[in-house]
């Protein structure tokens, strides 16, 4: 049950099998059906979750309700609102089951009981929240300073299986395009 997530943790620092073991017993699994909510905007996001299975989709909604995909998730990613689960804030954002999914949780209780009890978890975490920060750096980057078309490539090369799990629509509004223009894309690239 808890080799992938124990693989996960174990690129960032080697734990002892004691240390794991506190860990798992601190770990608790939520399944989601396909369609459901780990968080809505407005709530406090309780819960960081590793997904053993499934995929989901953390997007937000503008003034006039228009939906903008941040990222997808898949397995043997975490999955969270950082900040609002840190600073137990409200958050903006949605995070939902695309796909039916298993989790395995921690709550800001669990996490902090983890890091009192194993510290060197403290350095797992941070290197992870680092990781996460340039992927989103690379994000912001790629919609400010490419094209849509490369946007599109760049997409398909770093995530090859996500295009077969979400649809083209949910795809287009990651790319920040309609879908119309993502046919074309996709349409000129077929060629």
């Amino acid at each position: 049950m808890f080799q992938e997530v124990n693989k996960n943790v174990t690129r960032y620092y080697t734990f002892s099998e004691n240390e794991l073991n506190t860990f798992n017993s601190l770990l608790k699994p939520l399944n989601l059906k396909k369609k459901t909510f780990l968080l809505q905007a407005g709530e406090v996001c309780n819960v960081e979750a590793f997904i053993k299975k499934g995929c989901l989709m953390t997007y937000l909604l503008n003034e006039e309700g228009k939906e903008t995909v941040l990222y997808f998730s898949i397995e043997n990613w975490w999955v969270s609102d950082i900040c609002s689960f840190n600073d137990q804030t409200k958050s903006d954002f949605y995070i939902q089951a695309l796909e039916d999914s298993e989790l395995l949780i921690l709550t800001p209780q669990t996490k902090e009981e983890l890091l009192f009890k194993v510290p060197n978890f403290e350095r797992t975490f941070r290197l992870m929240i680092q990781k996460n920060l340039g992927v989103m750096q690379g994000r912001l980057h790629s919609i400010i300073a490419k094209s849509a078309e490369t946007r599109y490539n760049d997409f398909l090369k770093r995530y090859p299986s996500i295009p077969q799990r979400v649809s083209q629509h949910h795809i287009a509004s990651y790319l920040g395009v309609t879908p119309e223009f993502l046919s074309k894309i996709r349409a000129k690239k077929a060629k």
